[in-house]
């Protein structure tokens, strides 16, 4: 199963088990930045632990395999689910989530079809969100890539969420995100 069947069939899982999800990462990158080389899926899902059980059946329906031993106790622990497709070679995170910016970001999710199948992406914005967040230099490059090839980004909307970050991470989100946007003249 290669990457494109892959994220088509994932879809048709979620859709049909009425699981709202949205792509981030690197895959999401891949819409709204330079390509770079991913070799995993990362998705959020809108929920806690009560979707465990139903994230297991759809991993059993596409045969994919769960990596951790004790995957209730890992996700208890992390709230993430690894998964891997063992066709590919592809790691696919399920990533638990349930907190108001989510909630509001799964809102803004972008359906884009790849061939017939209509998948969620995580909007523009919030992935800019996501990639300062994380801090590492690499996502700060994609942030800036990111600006210069989307240009009717709501950035009131990615300084409202910032700014509610950090009130709680302790660190100048907005401004790194105003300092992006000035080295590259925006």
């Amino acid at each position: 199963m290669e990457l494109k069947e892959l994220l088509k069939n994932l879809a048709r899982e979620f859709e049909k088990n009425n699981l709202n999800y949205m792509i981030i990462g690197g895959q999401a990158l891949l819409i709204y930045g330079e390509p770079r080389l991913t070799n995993d899926i990362d998705i959020t899902i809108d929920g806690g632990l009560e979707k465990y059980n139903l994230l297991i059946d759809i991993s059993n329906n596409l045969k994919l395999k769960i990596l951790p031993e004790n995957p209730f106790e890992f996700v208890k622990k992390t709230m993430v689910l690894p998964m891997l497709d063992e066709k590919t070679g592809l790691r696919i995170d399920i990533i638990f989530s349930y907190s108001l910016y989510e909630k509001e970001a799964f809102k803004r999710v972008n359906k884009i079809k790849i061939d017939d199948v209509g998948v969620n992406y995580v909007s523009v914005e919030d992935l800019i969100i996501h990639k300062i967040i994380s801090g590492r230099e690499r996502d700060f490059e994609d942030v800036k890539n990111i600006i210069l090839k989307n240009k009717n980004i709501d950035e009131e909307y990615i300084l409202k969420w910032l700014k509610e970050f950090e009130k709680t991470l302790d660190t100048p989100l907005t401004n790194i995100f105003l300092k992006m946007k000035g080295e590259i003249g925006e």
